[in-house]
């Protein structure tokens, strides 16, 4: 353990370490070539891959080097150490409030992802980022314990207008808190006549509050006391399988919302 992570030191003490064995494992360089990637001096490199051939990371081939096949597996493991610590920098502000248990991918493929948090003057940024996604989308697809004012009159307006499909699962709870506003009652009664739109109620619990639009999942986080902390979206493939997969299977536990909902 320790002659591993004096390795790991090694490495992390030089910037120029790790973009010199990760050029090499990509391909074979000249020294000059790697200069000019790098702008590390001649000196530099000497020294740099003079300790990768003692170590056996790198192997000279005429007036080029390359990675061996063990410095291939230092270089990705470095590397997705590298990608791990970012993503966890992003995410340290707000992962103690992801209900982590609910999100079955690996946290690494939010590495890209866009996250927005409220500010002093811009308290509502979540919730204004997943409107943009909300305005620009054609299909929209969402699973969640709560339904926004702001989110409900944008997908009526547009699913009315015929420019946007919708389709979402929420809780029991959302709905009758939905229904119990004169004001969203109205709204939600026009998205539900509307022809590209249908709504299921689900009795169970809804963890997320996630929104597909198009290729994008949006989800909103809020905290135990309810509130709003920050929102994520990405275009992640597995995050998207992940999405549409939570939502086939909310869909099929859940019962369709019509008129009669309200009457009850």
């Amino acid at each position: 353990m320790e002659s591993a992570l004096e390795e790991i030191e090694f490495l992390a003490l030089s910037s120029n370490r790790v973009e010199v064995l990760r050029l090499l494992s990509e391909e074979s360089q000249t020294r000059n070539g790697l200069a000019a990637a790098t702008g590390a001096s001649q000196a530099t490199l000497g020294r740099i891959l003079a300790d990768f051939e003692e170590r056996s990371w790198v192997r000279r081939e005429g007036g080029e080097y390359a990675a061996t096949a063990t410095g291939r597996l230092v270089s990705n493991g470095f590397t997705d150490l590298l990608d791990i610590l970012e993503t966890e920098g992003e995410l340290r502000d707000v992962v103690r409030y992801l209900p982590t248990r609910a999100m079955e991918f690996d946290l690494r493929h939010l590495a890209d992802a866009t996250i927005t948090v409220p500010s002093e003057t811009r308290p509502n940024a979540p919730v204004q980022r997943v409107l943009e996604l909300l305005d620009d989308a054609e299909e929209v697809r969402a699973f969640s314990h709560a339904f926004n004012e702001q989110s409900l009159t944008l997908v009526e307006s547009k699913t009315t207008a015929g420019e946007q499909t919708f389709e979402a699962v929420l809780s029991r709870n959302a709905v009758t808190a939905l229904a119990e506003d004169s004001t969203l009652r109205r709204r939600l009664e026009s998205l539900l006549d509307a022809e590209g739109a249908e709504i299921r109620a689900r009795e169970g619990d809804i963890p997320l509050a996630v929104t597909i639009a198009d290729d994008v999942v949006h989800l909103l986080v809020r905290d135990d006391d309810g509130v709003l902390r920050a929102s994520i979206d990405t275009d992640d493939e597995t995050v998207r399988q992940w999405a549409d997969d939570r939502f086939e299977a909310y869909w099929r536990t859940a019962a369709p919302v019509d008129d009669e909902e309200f009457s009850r």
